[in-house]
C-alpha cells in the first residue's frame, strides 16, 4: 500500500486558501480525502465543518469519483481508450454536478510527439481545439482555439533537468500570462511553484504552492 499527503496553498487578490489531500492505494483504487481552511472554522462546536470535505475514489485510467460534503455534489469522470486506423484515441467524459458543466474530450496519438485534443461543452455547446507537439530537445508547444471565447492560449514548457521542467502559458481572452516550475525532485519529493497575473490589472499576481509527500505502508 501506498499512501500520499498533498498540500496546496493559493494566494493573490481573492484572498488565500489552503487544502490538504491524503490519498491511499488500495490494489489498482485510490481513495481519497480532502479539506480545506473552511473545515477547520469555528461554526462547530468541535471547531470542524463539512465545508471544504470530499471523499473520492479512483481507478487510473478508468474513473474518478469526487464527492463533496457541503454543498453536496459529486464530480463524475470516465476515461477510456480504442484505437481508430493504427492510432490511439482517448475518451474522457466529465460531469460535475455543482456546476452541471458536462465536458466531452478527445486525444488523438497522431505519433509520439504530436497530439491533436478536442473537447466539447454540453452547457455552451461550444468546443476547444489544442495541439500539442514536443520536440526531441524536450520542448514542448501547446496551442489551443477556444471556441466559446473566439480566443486563444498558449502553453510551452521545457524540461530542465530529469526532474524539473518550467512552464509558460498565456491566456488571450482573460489576458492571463502565468509561469510554472514543477519538480519531482527525489530528494525533496514533487513540489510545483505557480505564479499568474491579469496583465489589464493593477492586482497583485495570484500564487499557488504545493507539495506531495509520498509513502509506503
Amino acid at each position: 500500500m501506498r499512501a500520499s499527503i498533498k498540500s496546496k496553498y493559493e494566494g493573490g487578490a481573492a484572498g488565500e486558501a489552503a487544502t490538504a489531500t491524503l490519498a491511499l492505494g488500495v490494489g489498482d483504487l485510490k481513495l481519497k480525502a480532502s479539506c480545506t481552511d473552511a473545515t477547520f472554522g469555528s461554526r462547530s462546536p468541535g471547531g470542524l465543518a463539512a465545508a471544504g470535505v470530499s471523499l473520492g475514489v479512483e481507478k487510473p485510467g478508468c474513473f474518478i469519483i469526487d464527492h463533496e460534503l457541503q454543498p453536496a455534489s459529486t464530480r463524475f469522470q470516465f476515461m477510456s481508450a480504442a484505437n481508430v486506423a493504427g492510432k490511439q484515441v482517448k475518451l474522457t467524459y466529465i460531469h460535475p454536478q455543482k456546476r452541471n458543466a458536462t465536458l466531452l474530450e478527445a486525444t488523438l496519438a497522431v505519433d509520439p510527439r504530436n497530439k491533436l485534443t478536442a473537447k466539447y461543452s454540453f452547457a455552451s455547446g461550444k468546443g476547444q481545439l489544442k495541439y500539442f507537439y514536443q520536440h526531441p530537445s524536450r520542448l514542448t508547444l501547446e496551442p489551443a482555439y477556444d471556441f466559446g471565447t473566439e480566443s486563444w492560449s498558449f502553453s510551452a514548457s521545457k524540461k530542465m533537468a530529469d526532474c524539473h521542467t518550467l512552464k509558460l502559458a498565456y491566456e488571450a481572452h482573460r489576458k492571463v500570462l502565468g509561469v510554472e516550475w514543477i519538480s519531482d525532485d527525489p530528494r525533496l519529493g514533487p513540489f510545483k511553484v505557480a505564479a499568474s497575473a491579469n496583465l489589464d490589472s493593477s492586482k497583485p499576481p495570484k500564487l499557488l504552492l504545493e507539495k506531495t509527500w509520498n509513502y509506503e505502508l
